[in-house]
């Protein structure tokens, strides 16, 4: 069993994705266009300019799981302040940016309110609301 989640551990890396994959395309595109530039081309720039476009790919397909892991994020934490907030905050929901959102997806039901109301307060982004959660809720099954 791992330990529990913290705002210290609460980064989440894709080992395949960020530590073979990335990587791996960003050797080859380096790889490709040395070769290119020590030997032009038409074959080692069209090699070159694949090794780009699978790296581009695989950057792009990251921010799409990103986006849209954002978007329900921003949904489950619409109606769970909803659900949690007292009446003066819930009418301000629309308010809180996605950054906010995110940041405060962390914070424990009993704590949530006094986070928001810090957020409107001070005008805190996502990092400074999880440095400022007491009781951390893990998010485990984050992209």
């Amino acid at each position: 069993m791992s330990a529990p989640q913290t705002y210290a551990t609460h980064r989440r890396f894709e080992p395949l994705h960020h530590f073979i994959l990335l990587p791996f395309f960003l050797i080859t595109a380096v790889a490709t266009i040395y070769t290119f530039v020590r030997r032009p081309a038409l074959a080692t720039f069209w090699i070159a300019l694949l090794a780009l476009a699978v790296l581009a790919l695989a950057v792009q397909v990251r921010v799409y799981a990103l986006k849209v892991q954002d978007r329900l994020i921003r949904l489950e934490e619409q109606l769970r302040l909803a659900r949690l907030l007292p009446e003066d905050l819930k009418a301000r929901i629309p308010e809180l940016t996605v950054k906010q959102l995110v940041g405060l997806r962390f914070a424990a039901d009993s704590e949530v309110a006094e986070r928001v109301r810090e957020a409107f307060q001070e005008n805190l982004d996502g990092e400074a609301i999880k440095k400022r959660i007491k009781i951390w809720r893990p998010d485990e099954f984050r992209v």
